[in-house]
């Protein structure tokens, strides 16, 4: 981290309810204790860094602890929000683990008052309208209702000092979804299925009942009409969001098991009903020093939780569930056997996607 520690870059370290923070079984402390640590590792890491925002002037041009205290690190904004949501997420879900003490020690650094202020203030700024949407804010907000639902007195604490960024996040959607013509249907940050998804299940797990709506609303409007998704034309070469499988794993949140089962069979008409993994294929990266290259690792991870997602969405007994499930598993095996940090280019994020990935978030509670 070089000179800059605490007082630089702040200092290292369905309508169903969301699964709460209950590790599956073969997920332990020991095995969170690996992912703890590429977040430790980068959320205060300041450089590399990539900026992007508009210069409206010389006074915009500052290092990234000056611009965004809170999350300069892990090479972009966004991935330093979820590198913070990956330790609020494993200090939740194991409470007395070794990893712990650094993890709250390390948040507590971040979420300051006078940091978040500037968090707002640099959101606000002239020319930033668009400002890390959606991916960025929707995992902002993710991070206020991981917060929000942590029974713990520091965590409270944080939402509350946090409350104002998220706030002024969720108004940035209020405003853009009612002028969002059409989805954006790429496999990259400014797709709007999975940032949907995060934003609804933010949304209803602290009941802002009106953003519910508003993201349910505009989803049917965006979606319900989709016929034969071309997953055939999928990946690109630098996806790390599949746009039909955060489709259909967005609408099983908005429609209930029946009509979702429906729905999807006129989306997916292909799946199977063998309970083959063969339809889908985990994919390849050809070089993980290459940042977007690498992009087809998150790719494995998060197709693994959509492909999971889809089949709570059905009913129990419905004949797909066992081909989804089953790749749902090889794609969770590929995508958590290249999360080792070796290379910055995947270590600064690809741990965020494995947490969300095995702790089960955004899943329904069993019923």
């Amino acid at each position: 981290m070089g000179k800059h520690t605490v007082a630089a870059c702040v200092f290292v370290a369905g309508s169903l309810p969301l699964a709460a923070a209950e590790p599956p079984a073969a997920f332990d402390a020991a095995a969170a204790q690996r992912f703890a640590d590429l977040a430790l590792a980068c959320v205060h890491k300041e450089y590399p860094n990539k900026i992007a925002h508009v210069l409206a002037s010389d006074a915009d041009v500052k290092p990234p602890r000056e611009l965004t205290p809170a999350f300069c690190g892990c090479f972009d904004w966004h991935s330093a929000v979820h590198g913070h949501w990956l330790l609020v997420r494993l200090a939740r879900t194991f409470p007395d683990a070794p990893f712990v003490p650094k993890a709250r020690a390390a948040l507590a650094a971040s979420l300051t008052p006078a940091h978040i202020a500037g968090e707002v203030a640099y959101m606000g700024g002239a020319g930033r309208t668009d400002f890390e949407r959606p991916y960025g804010l929707a995992w902002l907000l993710q991070l206020a209702a991981e917060l929000r639902e942590w029974d713990d007195p520091q965590a409270r604490e944080w939402a509350r000092t946090i409350a104002p960024l998220e706030r002024a996040a969720a108004a940035r959607f209020a405003a853009w979804l009612p002028q969002l013509s059409h989805p954006v249907r790429v496999g990259e940050h400014s797709q709007t299925a999975f940032a949907l998804g995060l934003v609804l299940d933010w949304a209803r797990a602290t009941g802002d009942s009106a953003m519910a709506t508003l993201v349910e609303r505009r989803s049917r409007d965006y979606y319900l009409g989709d016929r034969d998704g071309p997953m055939a034309y999928e990946p690109s070469g630098q996806d790390f969001l599949s746009p039909c499988l955060a489709e259909a794993d967005l609408m099983r949140r908005v429609l209930p098991p029946r009509e979702f089962s429906t729905w999807l069979g006129t989306f997916l008409p292909r799946l199977p009903r063998d309970g083959s993994a063969s339809w889908l294929e985990p994919e390849t990266v050809t070089d993980p020093t290459d940042g977007k290259l690498a992009h087809l690792d998150g790719l494995n991870l998060s197709r693994a939780w959509m492909l999971e997602g889809i089949a709570s969405g059905l009913p129990a007994a419905d004949p797909r569930i066992a081909a989804l499930r089953a790749a749902a598993a090889s794609h969770r095996q590929a995508g958590l056997a290249a999360v080792t940090g070796e290379h910055y280019e995947g270590g600064h994020w690809l741990g965020s996607f494995a947490v969300y990935l095995v702790t089960g978030r955004g899943l329904p509670s069993p019923r």
